[in-house]
């Protein structure tokens, strides 16, 4: 069976691109080698199911990987359906020549498609990227088949003969070039399995040639076919002697007898061939779904909940999005979505699959359908995957809405770590928005959930159609006190999603404009002057902004006079509404100067029923007159954050000051 030939390209300069540029990441070569296979596996009990094999007894299916850093060497071997001669020509030698969708085209009448991963047969290639040389040993199936040698040195000739193989299935050896002898390191091996082949259908093992044996001992009752005795024991019972009540002793047995076997430590399974997303939600039990986002995810804090995908029509799509406990800042949140074709790992987080907003959740994905481009890195066919993100969004929004309606405790419970994925979708998916903006909740003043539509109903007779928010309760806390006394009611909004969240909000509402609790006073607020009242506040506002001035040495500030119904409210700083979105907006992207107050839009409110306030407008040249007014705009600043270092020293030092004075 001497031949030799030339590789079939179907395409000019194929090969060199092949090997150097067909895949973004060198070491996806393991992904496609084991899961060429996992294929030949899959083929050959497809033809058992159909007839035309018979297993002997005890088969068992695996892929074996073994590195040797001595001969710098990497094989993987399989006992799956094996190649004869012609199909090594047919399938190996002529390039993009799929032998699955082969397999599928001469037994379509009898099987399905679903577990057969391969799709264009430029795979084994990628073997090409880190191998100087590949070899191929294979046997086929088939009865009377004989076994086939086939190698290549990564040029476009090859050379094929009778191989040595005696067992069904194939053997691959790479011989790793210089730059890729890191892929013979057991543990760089074992990374990368883990990566890519975590989930992969068919059991893998990791070996390293030539390593010495480990040994275990077991029960002689749980040796196994596969394994290698190397020496049975028996263990003696174990004996103590008691002392009886009538003063005797006796020996009493403490363990019985036990037959026990020494074996070559069994090797350790690589993968889990039936993963959790693969089984009906029915028969997954909870402690099964948080071990899972555990052992995936690395994440020991316990996720809130999650949605189990199981779709066989019109796409077969499956899987598990977790929503995990969060951080409070936005910046922190990274979710993490695993992309897999026939549980063969494609990527972490493809954006025309998975909704741009539940790329914060972590979970699973698998959809043997996913149209991939030869590297399985890329989609193609933009209309079908817009169909599978709109059914996971629709899954999600379905799960949440339902959890509204029949588990509002819960829902509630979850709120504050879930809205910012639900408001982010809100922002991002107008169907998402469609189908939960009636079941955004806000916590209130007094720590209940409501909603939007709750909140205008109670508030349409103080303040129609105006929503006032807090973001910082402690800061804030003197405007809540103010809306408490008037039995007004707020909603905290302090995620750094909120901004931009109500202004969607305010567009999709019309009418409806949301006013952080600082902002210009509500008129609740203020006795309502008569006209004679109007004019003399305008001139006192003249007086107090001059004398305010010239005491902080702020020609730019702006003073306003308000008669305030509650008198020991001396100073309130207001910033307008869009001016403050403004600053938070510039303060999320890092632009500019992000200090919430000393700049455009603010304004010192001073109280005219006040005391302070009317001794300042009576002793506009008092001897501590600028001694006030500075207390007075630093009591104003301090009901919205904590002063800078220097200002906060002046401002200690003038409030002992002011003690001494008292105190005369």
């Amino acid at each position: 069976m001497n031949k030799q030939g030339n590789l079939s390209i179907n395409s000019e300069n194929l090969f060199p691109i092949i090997k150097k540029w067909l895949y973004s990441d060198h070491d996806i070569f393991f992904r496609e080698l084991i899961s060429n296979g996992c294929d030949a596996v899959t083929k050959l009990k497809k033809l058992e199911i159909m007839g035309e094999y018979q297993f002997e007894e005890n088969e068992k299916f695996k892929i074996q990987v073994i590195v040797n850093p001595d001969e710098k060497t990497l094989k993987f071997i399989d006992n799956g359906i094996g190649m004869t001669d012609s199909e090594v020509e047919e399938y190996i030698t002529q390039i993009a020549f799929s032998g699955a969708a082969d397999f599928l085209e001469k037994y379509k009448d009898k099987t399905n498609e679903d577990q057969i991963i391969g799709h264009f047969g430029l795979g084994f290639y990628s073997a090409f990227m880190v191998a100087d040389k590949v070899t191929i040993e294979t046997l086929s199936w088939q009865k009377d088949a004989k076994p086939v040698h086939w190698e290549c040195d990564g040029d476009s000739e090859y050379s094929m003969s009778e191989g040595s193989r005696t067992e069904r299935g194939t053997e691959i050896t790479l011989y790793l070039n210089e730059d890729s002898l890191e892929f013979a390191n057991e543990y760089k091996a074992r990374e990368v399995i883990e990566k890519y082949c975590s989930f992969m259908p068919v059991e893998i093992y990791l070996s390293k040639e030539g390593k010495e044996p480990e040994y275990e001992t077991i029960d002689e009752d749980d040796v196994k076919p596969e394994d290698t005795v190397v020496e049975h024991i028996v263990e003696p019972a174990k004996t103590e002697e008691r002392e009886k009540e009538d003063g005797t002793k006796e020996t009493v047995e403490i363990t019985p007898e036990r037959k026990r076997a020494k074996i070559i430590r069994r090797p350790q399974l690589m993968n889990d061939t039936h993963p959790l997303w693969t089984k009906h939600p029915n028969d997954c039990t909870e402690e099964e779904y948080k071990e899972f986002y555990r052992k995936v995810f690395m994440d020991y804090k316990e996720p809130l909940f999650w949605i189990h995908l199981n779709m066989d029509y019109p796409f077969n799509l499956k899987g598990i999005l977790y929503f995990p406990k969060i951080n409070y800042e936005y910046e922190s949140i990274e979710g993490k979505i695993k992309l897999y074709n026939n549980q063969v790992f494609i990527a972490d987080n493809i954006k025309e699959v998975i909704p741009e907003f539940l790329m914060l959740l972590k979970g699973v994905i698998d959809c043997p359908d996913l149209p991939l481009n030869v590297s399985r890195s890329a989609l193609q066919n933009d209309g079908f995957v817009r169909k599978i993100s709109d059914y996971i969004t629709k899954k999600v929004a379905d799960r949440l809405s339902g959890m509204f309606k029949t588990d509002r405790e819960n829902y509630e419970k979850y709120w504050d770590d879930i809205n910012p994925f639900i408001k982010f979708g809100c922002i991002k998916d107008q169907k998402f928005n469609e189908k939960m903006k009636d079941y955004i909740i806000y916590k209130n003043l007094e720590g209940k959930y409501i909603t939007l539509d709750d909140y205008l109903e109670a508030a349409k007779e103080k303040h129609e159609n105006q929503v006032f928010y807090v973001t910082d309760e402690e800061q804030q806390s003197q405007y809540i006190n103010m809306f408490r006394k008037e039995g007004l009611d707020a909603v905290i909004l302090k995620h750094n999603i909120d901004q931009p969240f109500i202004s969607s909000l305010e567009q999709a509402k019309e009418g409806v404009k949301f006013r952080r609790i600082d902002t210009d006073l509500a008129d609740v607020f203020k006795e309502e002057p008569t006209e004679e009242e109007t004019k003399a506040l305008e001139e006192e506002a003249a007086k107090l902004t001059d004398i305010f001035k010239k005491a902080l040495s702020r020609e730019t500030l702006t003073v306003k006079v308000e008669k305030l119904k509650d008198a020991d409210v001396s100073s309130m700083i207001t910033l307008s509404e869009d001016s403050r979105r403004m600053q938070d907006m510039m303060k999320m992207y890092g632009m500019g100067d992000t200090s919430m107050f000393g700049g455009e839009g603010e304004t010192l409110v001073l109280n005219a029923n006040n005391d302070l306030v009317q001794y300042v407008l009576n002793h506009p040249d008092g001897e501590n007159t600028d001694l006030i007014c500075q207390q007075l705009y630093d009591l104003a600043l301090l009901a919205h954050k904590p002063l800078p270092a220097d200002a906060l020293t002046k401002f200690v030092e003038r409030s002992n000051k002011i003690m001494k004075l008292l105190a005369k």
